[in-house]
Formats: C-alpha cells, structure tokens, sequence
C-alpha cells in the first residue's frame, strides 16, 4: 500500500489455479498461484457520501452513495459498489471521494479480474484509514461483496488466491479449516516453463452452470448424509453409488478426484517430480470434461494439443465455459507447443490464442 498526500494507492493480482477446481464451495483442496499481473486503485477520500469510481476500461465513470444496497448499481462498478456496501455492513465507516481503477487483469479470461478489483478495492479504502483487517477478515468481506451485492455464487479460492500469494509459491489452501500453507513452485529452476494459453472465448458460467453445478454437488452431499462433499474424501469413489442421480454421482466424483489431485500434486512438487504434476493437470482436465461437464470443445483443442506437442500436462483453468489453459512445458518445447497450439486453433476456425510464459506473483499490497 502507497500513501501520499491522503492519497492511497493498492493493487491485487489476478489468479491462476494450478489444480483444484470446483473445490472450493465444497470445503475441498485448491492449489493456486497468483499472476504478476496486477489490478489497482487509487483512492482519493475527500468526505461527503458518495464515491465516483472510473476505469481505464470504460468510457464513463459511475457515482453512488457510501450507503448503497444490492441492486443499486450493476456492471463492472457492482464490485466496486459490493465492496463498500460489505464493509458497512461490518460496521466499518466508508468515506465517499474518487477511486481511480487500472490495471492488466484481463477481465472475461477466468483469471479471476473480479476478485482482483474487490481486493484492490478493499485495501486502498482500508489504507485511508480504516481498521486493519486481517487478510482472512478481508476474504470474507470480498467474497461477501460478490456473493450477495453483485449475485455470483462463487468460493472463496480466488480471493485467497490473492491476498496469500507469496513470490515463487503457490497456496495450498484448505477450505475446510480455511488454512493457507506456501508450496515452492519454481518451474524454471528445473528446466520448465509454465504457459499461460488464453484462448479468448469470453469466460461465462453460461445460464447459470456454475450455479447448477453448486447445487448439483449439494444434491450428492445430501444423498450420502453429509454436509458436505469433504465428509467423505479419502473414500473409495464407489461411496457414490448411494447417490441416486447419475449426474450428481459424476459431479461428485470429479470433487473427490479431483482434492485428490491436488494433494498428489503438492507431493509431486516437493519432490521436484514435474513430469507427474503434468501427469495430474492432464487427469484434472479429463475429469472436468467428462465428470463435471465444465469444458468446451475449444478448450479440449488446445489442452489435447499441447500434450500432444510434448507438454508435460495440460488443463483449463478456472470456473469453466471459456477461458484460459495452462500447460507444464518442458523450456526446450515452448516453442513447438506453442506453434502447435496456434496452428490448430486456427485451422478449426477459433480465434487465435494469447500464449505467455508466467510464474507466481506476488499477493495483494502497495
């Protein structure tokens, strides 16, 4: 956080999840890193009760009350307005002036541009002189922000993702105990690359999927007399057969499976065995495509490419329905997965991808 002149000024990365997808609402396992791309604001408190928010992404500013309530405002400034209203809420006094955003987040990627702004947001209103939260405290207010102001039934991994990221690591995080533990994730010390594959098919939990598949792992966890899916991991999957739906059995299958994975994978890295971690985001694609349903025949392409390229693995990441692959690359590839990745999106007539080499970032902050 930057103060100068009363002027705060705070920014938050963007996020990418390694593994552990869908888990989050199901007190599972996520292992997430976050982007060096960052979000930002600059708050200018001045008094009064009403805020005026502008982006560098859109053509006119938006100015509401510091007392706004759900529904009162939509689009992108939602998040902004969400923020505030949640703090109020917590009983924390909310300043009215001007809130300036930027930033390289690409918004509609699953790269969570979101969470990114709520948690820019938070800090630069804490930073003029509001109480000191905790980084968990701020989580929850974020999410609240998005959950019940702007109506999105997400977790919480994104926001963790954010204010817990350390340089070099990604976050274990347990949302059971809601618990964050660093894992050293370091490709190019071992000779790999990470790429980020974003395939610019807008990300959207088209007609409320994301929702449906909520209320579909629910529906499981209900079947088997749990409250939730995490009561029984480290069963053998045939436990499912006491779920009488077929697909609520597959939803569930892919949450168990997949808090495996991820756990498998922190193995993986603490042993410096890339070729298995490939292995596991290859199994984690697989399961979200035919368990949980959350892929896209665009998406399959360019995971199924890299592999077949000479990627160690590869899977989307995110909620699902568009958006970003990653992909465990041995350095000497690069190249030629990234040519092939190209060359078959084109020829089947999608829009050709932004493919980048990124790493772990660091968390929300100055």
């Amino acid at each position: 956080m930057t103060v100068t002149a009363n002027i705060v000024r705070y920014s938050a990365p963007g996020r990418i999840n390694l593994i552990g997808e869908h888990t989050d609402y199901n007190a599972g396992f996520a292992l997430p890193i976050a982007l060096p791309e960052r979000t930002i604001a600059v708050f200018h408190p001045a008094g009064g009760d009403t805020l005026v928010v502008r982006s560098d992404r859109a053509e006119h500013s938006v100015s509401f009350p510091v007392t706004t309530q759900p529904g009162d405002v939509t689009g992108w400034a939602a998040y902004v307005a969400g923020v505030v209203w949640a703090l109020r809420g917590a009983g924390h006094p909310v300043p009215g002036g001007a809130l300036l955003i930027s930033g390289g987040v690409e918004m509609g990627s699953g790269l969570a541009s979101s969470a990114a702004l709520e948690c820019a947001v938070l800090g630069a209103i804490l930073g003029a002189g509001g109480p000191p939260l905790d980084r968990m405290e701020q989580a929850h207010l974020a999410r609240r922000a998005e959950n019940e102001y702007v109506g999105a039934p997400t977790g919480l991994l994104d926001q963790l993702a954010i204010l817990f990221a350390e340089p070099g690591c990604a976050q274990l995080i347990d949302f059971r105990h809601l618990s964050t533990a660093p894992v050293v994730f370091d490709p190019d010390a071992h000779g790999a690359a990470l790429l980020l594959i974003n395939s610019h098919a807008p990300h959207r939990h088209a007609g409320g999927e994301y929702a449906a598949r909520r209320a579909s792992c629910e529906r499981a966890a209900a079947a088997l007399g749990v409250s939730s899916l995490r009561d029984v991991q480290g069963h053998d999957v045939t436990a499912l057969d006491a779920v009488p739906d077929a697909t609520d059995r597959r939803r569930a299958r892919h949450i168990l499976t997949e808090n495996r994975r991820v756990l498998d994978t922190v193995r993986a890295l603490e042993r410096s065995r890339l070729h298995e971690v490939g292995a596991l985001l290859s199994e984690s694609h697989a399961s979200m495509r035919d368990d949980f349903a959350i892929t896209t025949e665009h998406l399959d392409l360019i995971a199924d490419t890299a592999v077949r390229a000479g990627a160690l693995g590869a899977r989307m990441t995110g909620g699902g329905f568009g958006g970003c692959v990653i992909a465990l690359v041995d350095a000497t590839d690069v190249d030629t997965v990234t040519d092939a990745v190209r060359t078959a999106t084109r020829r089947a007539g999608h829009p050709e991808p932004s493919i980048s080499r990124t790493y772990p970032g660091r968390g929300a902050g100055g």
